[in-house]
């Protein structure tokens, strides 16, 4: 059995109202999870506890809940190195600049666990994406205040919005902003020189995928468009 933890929080502070139980939806769910599926692999798990992790592949998506690279691509623990933010960005390089989590994240990936291939994954109705959209578009003044985290992180995505900006109607733009976001970020992971260099040597290749969350469609960038990763698609 797992030791208990005591955190060093003073016993006279305010009892914390984030210390508390899981739901029970989760328990009976890691219970369930505990006795079947990890039963089943528990070799799998003991030999990347006692390896550690050799990831083929770093997947840089969105938070959405509704994207799970792990079930659409089937892979087992220890396959993919994931990377989660809003609207699956990629800053520029800038080791001055205030957006440090993605690029860390590139960086242990690429030159300490030396993967193969990097996957920005975007997919449809992205909520980040369309707040960019708004905020660019002056229909989101909550989004431009100085105080809005997210508003300062979907600044990144500033440069996208300007190359699909007026083509077509606003759903129009919005959707060519999800793809547009996706090229930018494979823009900027070449703007690293880890990377750069891992791609000129051959040992690290970029792909960018859209996913269709209602159809399950899954396209990738061919250098020129997006393009259906099956023919049925």
């Amino acid at each position: 059995m797992a030791a208990s933890y005591k955190s060093g929080v003073n016993d006279a502070e305010d009892e914390m109202t984030t210390g508390l139980p899981l739901p029970a939806y989760l328990a009976t769910r890691y219970a369930d999870w505990r006795t079947t599926r990890f039963a089943a692999a528990s070799g799998l798990y003991r030999q990347l506890a006692d390896e550690g992790q050799h990831p083929r592949a770093m997947v840089i998506s969105c938070c959405d809940s509704r994207v799970q690279a792990t079930t659409f691509f089937g892979t087992d623990p220890g396959e993919f190195f994931i990377h989660r933010n809003i609207a699956n960005l990629v800053p520029p390089y800038d080791l001055a600049g205030h957006h440090h989590g993605t690029p860390a994240a590139v960086e242990y990936a690429v030159c300490v666990l030396e993967v193969s291939h990097i996957i920005i994954l975007g997919h449809s109705s992205c909520g980040g994406v369309n707040g960019c959209y708004q905020m660019c578009a002056g229909k989101s003044p909550e989004l431009d205040s100085d105080t809005s985290f997210v508003g300062r992180w979907l600044d990144i995505l500033r440069p996208a919005y300007q190359r699909v900006a007026g083509k077509g109607s606003a759903d129009e733009q919005i959707a060519a902003l999800e793809k547009e976001g996706i090229i930018m970020s494979m823009e900027n992971l070449m703007g690293f020189p880890f990377v750069r260099d891992a791609t000129e040597a051959g040992n690290l290749t970029i792909h960018g995928l859209w996913n269709d969350i209602g159809d399950g469609a899954l396209l990738y960038f061919n250098g020129k468009t997006f393009a259906p990763v099956l023919a049925e698609d």
